[in-house]
């Protein structure tokens, strides 16, 4: 028996995110890579993911790891993996591991970050992979009020409902905005993340960038922790899962 770990790239455009889900016309990329594996191995298997990441939102590096009596070289396995696999999941690596690595309950921090293309017209090739937003974003007032986020702090206001009762409480250990070009970029580094907490952040940010919150607010909307009273909900397209860090 091999625990082995993958490196997974992918355009989540056209799934319905990371995990199976029942009655859902388009598949997760968890089932691709299960039925993949399974054609390749001629065995069951179970892919487990180091997070979920919701319809439309791509990875650069997603973890995960599954266990197999295969004996197959990891070159070949990689190389089988990446003929078979769709055009918009890559297989980056392959790595054996201890049998109890579990890249979910491993992982120590996750980073995560938003793209917005800031500028008057779209693109029409970053369409599906960033959030186009036409109107001026004041950056260094963002950057500003971004830094009441740093540290272990109560995140429910930035917490969508959840099926899963559990502890809103997170410690960002990183955020930054920067410009380049047309592009905004957001980078949050975290110990773990509510569901929609990064999106609902972010749109949050455009809220203060656009003036329609003032100096001050972010602050008591984190001590509120009232999700209604925060921004909006920044679409899926623009969401990146960029690495997981596991010391």
């Amino acid at each position: 028996m091999r625990n082995l770990k993958l490196i997974i790239e992918y355009d989540g455009s056209n799934y319905c995110g990371w995990q199976k889900q029942r009655n859902n016309k388009k598949k997760s990329i968890q089932q691709v890579l299960e039925d993949t594996l399974q054609k390749i191995l001629n065995e069951k298997i179970k892919i487990i993911g180091s997070g979920r990441t919701d319809a439309g939102v791509h990875a650069l590096s997603q973890v995960a790891n599954f266990k197999t009596n295969s004996k197959i070289s990891l070159p070949k396995l990689k190389k089988a993996l990446n003929a078979l696999l769709p055009e918009d999941i890559v297989i980056k690596q392959i790595k054996r591991v201890p049998l109890d690595f579990h890249s979910r309950f491993d992982a120590k921090t996750k980073l995560y970050r938003y793209v917005i293309l800031n500028r008057p017209y779209r693109s029409a090739f970053l369409r599906k992979r960033v959030y186009f937003y036409p109107y001026p974003l004041d950056i260094n007032l963002m950057h500003k009020e971004a830094k009441v986020l740093l540290g272990r702090h109560d995140f429910k206001a930035f917490q969508a409902v959840d099926k899963k009762e559990r502890s809103s409480i997170r410690t960002i250990k990183k955020l930054i905005i920067k410009k380049e070009k047309d592009l905004i970029i957001i980078d949050i580094e975290a110990d773990g993340f509510l569901y929609n907490m990064v999106r609902n952040i972010v749109g949050t940010l455009i809220e203060i960038g656009r003036g329609r919150f003032s100096k001050g607010d972010l602050k008591k909307i984190l001590l509120l922790g009232d999700r209604k009273k925060a921004g909006f909900t920044a679409p899926a397209m623009g969401l990146y899962l960029v690495k997981v860090k596991y010391n």
